[in-house]
């Protein structure tokens, strides 16, 4: 469980609303810390996805500082994940790889080096 603190939420955005729904549409929870003005969003990784997804759809552009927020809390791939991306796809590129998964220049090649011996 992933716990963010938003401050500020209500005042930084436009459309507070719409995207307080989208944030309940995702199953994440969304609420005020005590009387002030903070936030704190609770939840999984893949329902942080979920919002993320939901928020690029939309394109409002006083969203973008939560999207990047979210984006931040973004765990790092392990080994393993890496490794079982390459295998699956083989035709993918270093580039692609750190693109998609956020991983070092070092844990995508450790990773294709994995892939390589393997076989």
């Amino acid at each position: 469980m992933l716990d963010i603190q938003l401050n500020s939420f209500v005042r930084r955005i436009e459309q507070a609303n719409e995207l307080k729904a989208q944030i309940k549409s995702s199953s994440a929870k969304l609420s005020r810390k005590g009387r002030s003005r903070h936030w704190r969003l609770q939840g999984t990784w893949p329902q942080f996805q979920s919002i993320i997804d939901q928020i690029q759809l939309t394109e409002e552009p006083s969203w973008q500082w939560v999207l990047d927020t979210l984006k931040s809390h973004q765990p790092k791939p392990q080994m393993t994940d890496l490794v079982e991306i390459v295998k699956s796809n083989p035709s993918i590129t270093q580039e692609q790889l750190i693109s998609q998964t956020d991983c070092t220049l070092v844990e995508a090649r450790k990773a294709f080096d994995v892939v390589e011996w393997e076989e």
